[in-house]
Parts: structure tokens; sequence; C-alpha cells
């Protein structure tokens, strides 16, 4: 049985006082990308814990020019999703549920990676994730919280904020679930048109590109990914390689292929691990 609560009453109602417990964070407007996190936390938590499913669309990290109005809200099709995904709680409540009639003015400073890649297109995105990202972590008090590895500086910074202010929390991050043509799945893929959405396949077969250029280094890797990029006519926010904390590229070993783009109007994101020097 999934129950539906609104409330930071109702939400401490249901709440098992004992045992683990998981989370799964969510702007609604659920996919399998979801269900994917949901059904890791399912296995991971068997059998006695309970999975907690957060569905808010949150204001504070969507910049004035974004589509915080348009974003999609599909409430009763979510709460569907998690019951067969044996969710035991859904948390969907309204932007004063979790903020308040007063704006404290007290955030989140994600530090400066969090000013990198995506922070420089969308300035102040990253304090409003993980402002409500501690919120919704003090109110379902979890052993562990679970994040999609699409979104990928999110993790990272995520999983820093945890450990830098002891949350004791364990961040698992879960591999992007992709649909048969290699797009990673993502709520935004609706806003796509049929065109768009062929177009689309390129942010995929950039990533394939640099994995195979990988092997001759991380410029080599980038250039080869944003080539298929260009030559798919992308509107290219950034193609990076960085080590997997973001940080520089090494010149061998693990690192991390991050790219954003517009296609048709939507801007997609998409990453993928790299092993720089290895092989060829």
């Amino acid at each position: 049985m999934t129950l539906v609560v609104h409330t930071r009453a109702d939400l401490a109602e249901v709440l098992t006082p004992t045992g683990p417990r998981a989370v799964v964070m969510t702007m609604g407007a659920l996919h399998e990308g979801h269900a994917a996190l949901m059904s890791a936390a399912r296995s991971r938590l068997q059998p006695a814990g309970q999975v907690v499913v957060t569905d808010f669309v949150n204001p504070t990290q969507f910049g004035a020019d974004e589509d915080f109005d348009r974003y999609p809200r599909s409430l009763a099709a979510d709460v569907d999703l998690c019951r067969r995904n044996h969710v035991d709680v859904v948390f969907a409540p309204d932007v004063n549920a979790v903020y308040g009639q007063e704006d404290s003015g007290v955030t989140v400073d994600p530090g400066p990676r969090g000013d990198i890649l995506e922070g420089v297109t969308r300035p102040g995105h990253f304090r409003g994730v993980l402002t409500v990202v501690a919120k919704l972590m003090h109110l379902t008090r979890p052993t562990m919280a679970l994040f999609g590895e699409k979104d990928y500086q999110q993790l990272v910074l995520i999983r820093s904020m945890t450990q830098s202010l002891d949350f004791g929390v364990e961040i698992v991050g879960v591999p992007t679930v992709r649909d048969p043509d290699g797009l990673a799945m993502s709520s935004r893929n609706r806003y796509l048109s049929p065109e768009a959405r062929g177009r689309s396949a390129a942010i995929p077969a950039a990533l394939d590109a640099g994995r195979a250029g990988a092997s001759s280094g991380a410029d080599t890797a980038r250039v080869a990914a944003r080539d298929v990029l260009e030559t798919a006519g992308m509107d290219i926010h950034y193609v990076e390689v960085t080590d997997p904390d973001l940080g520089p590229a090494p010149a061998q070993g693990h690192a991390r292929l991050l790219v954003a783009v517009t296609v048709g109007g939507t801007r997609l994101i998409d990453n993928c691990a790299l092993d720089i020097g290895v092989g060829g």
C-alpha cells in the first residue's frame, strides 16, 4: 500500500519510528528512470525498510526565464508508478509546506563547484537544489538517498554537502536509464517534437565518440564529442571532461564527460564515465 501525504504533520505520522529508510527525491513527471531509483531503493532495504518518494517542483532551483510554470505535473500518474514499484510513502507538498510563508534567506552554498558547468548557464540553480534537498532530508529522515547519475553535477554536490555537513545519510548514485536509441530518460523529453527527438540521438552518439577517443587523452575525447554535436546542429552549452569530482581532467585514469545542449528549444544534459589514456 502506498500512502500519499501532503503536509509535514501527515508525513511525520506515517514515517516508521525505527528501521532503515530510503528517499527518492523527484520533481514529479515520473518515468522509468525514476522507477529504477525506486527499485534500487527497495532492493537495498528489503525486507523491512521504508521507501519514500518526494514529489515536489522546487521553485528555488528555476531561473527567471526557465520552465517552472510549464514544468510537467502529473501527480495521479506519479502515484500509480510509485505503487507499481512498491513505494511506501509519497510526500507531495505544496510550496508553503516546504518553505513556509516567510523567506528566511537561509540557503545552502554549493561552493565553487556549483558555479561551473550547469552553474554557468543557471546561476543559483544548485543553491536551490541543495537547500531543498537538505530540507527534504530533514523532513523524511532517511538513512540513504538515491539520485540518478544523469544529473551528475547534482549528485556530486549533494554527496559533498551531506559529507561536509555530517548529515549521516548514505548517497547512492544509480546509473542513467536510457531509451532504446540511447537518449537519457528525462521529464523534459516530453517537450521534444518528433523532429527534435530524432536529432537528440546525437547526444548519446557524442558520448560514445568521447569514450572512443578517451584512450588518446581528455582533449581528444572532448573534441570527438563536440564534433558529433556540432554535426547534428546542436546549440552547445558545454562539452567538458573532468575528474570524477568535477575537478580538472586527469592525464590518465577515471574521468567524466559532461554535455549540455539545446535541441528544439529544450535543454538536455547527459554524461558518461571515461577512462583517460587507457586502452587504444
